[in-house]
């Protein structure tokens, strides 16, 4: 029988974070976040089919600081699970499996969301 005070499993306190596991993680969260983004996008088109009153309380709300910080959200999240992807898509073909270049990759999509979202940055302050 085990004893009560020890766990049956391994909790995350054991483990050492790696940049694997980070971008496993993110990858589910960013998925969370674009479920949202969607649902934020249906309200948008449902107050550009109700007339524009509606669509321009939508659009001054977007358009203000939380607006491009939410938009800076949603592509940084675009951007990470758009990069994450074609990372599963190399693995679905047999590439990449082993430890370093896993983590290598994992260092690649970090570094492409940077990249991807200050691009973004520039074009929605230009």
């Amino acid at each position: 029988m085990a004893t009560p005070s020890r766990p049956l499993s391994p909790h995350l306190q054991v483990y050492r974070w790696r940049a694997t596991m980070l971008s496993s993680i993110l990858n589910r969260m960013t998925g969370l976040i674009l479920t949202a983004a969607f649902a934020l996008l249906c309200i948008w088109l449902m107050a550009v089919a109700s007339g524009s009153e509606s669509y321009a309380c939508v659009a001054r709300l977007l358009r203000g600081p939380l607006g491009v910080l939410l938009l800076l959200g949603v592509g940084a999240s675009l951007s990470f699970h758009l990069l994450t992807g074609v990372r599963h898509l190399l693995w679905d073909a047999g590439l990449g499996f082993d430890k370093s270049t896993a983590r290598r990759t994992s260092w690649l999509v970090f570094a492409g969301t940077v990249i991807l979202t200050l691009g973004l940055l520039v074009w929605v302050l230009a």
